[in-house]
């Protein structure tokens, strides 16, 4: 079935298997949230198994949150010129072709580079099922669909973890660590099939050409800023990384100036350059990096903390994080109760300070604990901060949104959403770093831990003080943006 998209759209009837469909679209999205949360819990077994150095730790994680958020300022528009349902089928196979690369990686180069595949295939596979979900759905049964994101994703976010360690140490078939890739491949293979034969075929029939050359500029300067702050530490920082931070600057600058030629010329820039003449859009962009920074890196160095510092098993680490995954859980519970109309940005600041105050409160439990420190001294700290957290990610994309106009609300959105991916890059380059510096210079496991918090505890703060430029208000309709 092809939709048009014309302005009868809305008065045709409603597309018969979209309930199906949608059910398609959340696999996908629950394939990209697991994989983006598996190696954190695996990635010491990795390394152990595949060799290399602390640095793979990083690329395991940096890599595919790096190439999903270049890949995504441009995902979205491939489904309107392509066609959404093509797009979303390719993307579900390279997915699950990056999948099995990963699962039978020979070395930490080719599974890294097999990471990257996956968060480039992930960037053309989930836009377009949010793009086919504003076509299939009548508009009394949008929120519906949108709403069933919620329950699915936090499930994902609780149990990712314990999947990952139980896949790792049940080591099923003597795969080991390689079954969190291959379990991909039945629901990859599942959710192309059904895509094929479930959802709809939409595109533009106006839809723009693609911004090669600014996608080239912006992945360019991502990775002049990625690839110095994970490799100068084992490097011993050589004048070269210092260069290519710098020039990675220069490279955004320049990206910017030819977004803004384009704009001019009357050519669809990639990034609507007018956003970033807004005070709410920039403090919310920055504030988002400071805080997926944060909180990606604090994730990924409380699972080395874990493994390598306490010597749990893969399991008990997943399961040592669970109290964050179910304060995420009743901190986004509560924000949907009604907090986030009623406070808006001050429930994104309440937030902030419950998070900071969990992660205060389980640095100083690391302190007074010692090496002797148990789970259960552990949960109070998590659990703290996963409400806040959850508190906080609620109503920040709506917040945010506010402050731009309707017709900018898709660039500024995509935008939002790629510095979430970069933000989780440089959480695992900056503060796992920094982690592994300290390790190095003959800090123990937990006077590590401990510093790498109240770093992270900075962060928060940055955030909160960001937080004054944003609208006080969502749109009523943000959500659906």
């Amino acid at each position: 079935m092809t939709v048009a998209a014309t302005a009868e759209t809305a008065q045709v009837q409603p597309y018969r298997w979209r309930w199906v469909a949608l059910f398609v679209i959340l696999a996908a999205e629950v394939m990209d949230l697991l994989d983006a949360l598996v190696t954190t819990i695996a990635a010491p077994t990795i390394q152990k198994d595949l060799g290399g150095s602390d640095s793979i730790v990083q690329w395991l994680g940096a890599g595919y949150t790096l190439a999903m958020a270049v890949g995504l300022i441009t995902g979205g528009r491939l489904g309107d010129l392509f066609g959404r349902k093509r797009m979303f089928v390719i993307g579900a196979l390279g997915f699950t072709a990056a999948s099995l690369l990963c699962g039978i990686a020979t070395g930490p180069e080719m599974l890294i580079g097999s990471r990257v595949l996956q968060g480039l295939f992930g960037a053309v596979m989930l836009p377009q099922g949010l793009g086919l979900i504003k076509e299939m759905f009548p508009p009394q049964d949008l929120g519906k669909a949108f709403g069933m994101f919620g329950p699915v994703m936090t499930i994902s976010s609780v149990g990712g973890p314990v999947l990952a360690g139980w896949l790792v140490d049940a080591d099923f078939f003597g795969t080991g660590w390689r079954m969190i890739f291959l379990i991909n491949l039945p629901l990859g293979l599942a959710a192309a099939l059904a895509g094929m034969r479930f959802l709809p075929e939409y595109r533009l029939s106006n839809a723009t050409r693609l911004d090669l050359v600014g996608v080239v500029l912006v992945s360019v300067a991502s990775f002049l800023l990625i690839y110095p702050l994970i490799q100068g530490r084992e490097l011993d920082w050589p004048a070269w990384t210092f260069v290519s931070m710098a020039a990675s600057i220069v490279m955004f600058a320049v990206f910017g100036r030819y977004e803004s030629r384009r704009a001019s010329s009357g050519k669809d820039p990639l990034i609507t350059p007018g956003l970033f003449r807004k005070r709410a859009f920039t403090g919310g962009l920055v504030a988002g990096l400071a805080f997926f920074t944060g909180m990606m890196g604090f994730g990924l160095v409380f699972s080395l903390y874990t493994q390598i510092g306490l010597g749990y098993t893969p399991l008990q680490a997943g399961l040592a994080s669970l109290p964050q995954a179910i304060g995420g859980v009743v901190g986004f519970g509560l924000a949907m109760s009604g907090l986030q109309e009623k406070l808006g940005r001050g429930l994104l600041q309440i937030g902030t300070a419950v998070m900071a105050a969990g992660a205060a409160a389980l640095a100083l439990t690391i302190h007074l604990a010692g090496v002797d420190v148990s789970v259960w001294q552990l949960a109070p700290g998590l659990g703290l901060v996963g409400i806040g957290m959850g508190l906080t990610m609620a109503p920040f994309f709506d917040i945010v949104l506010a402050g731009v106009e309707p017709h900018e609300s898709g660039s500024a959105s995509g935008t939002l959403t790629a510095t979430q991916q970069l933000g989780g890059a440089l959480g695992a380059a900056v503060l796992g770093t920094l982690f592994f510096h300290l390790l190095e210079s003959r800090w123990s496991f937990g006077s590590s831990m401990q510093v790498t918090v109240w770093v992270e505890v900075g962060l928060l703060a940055l955030t909160f003080a960001l937080s004054y430029l944003l609208p006080r208000k969502a749109m009523p309709d943000a959500s659906h943006a």
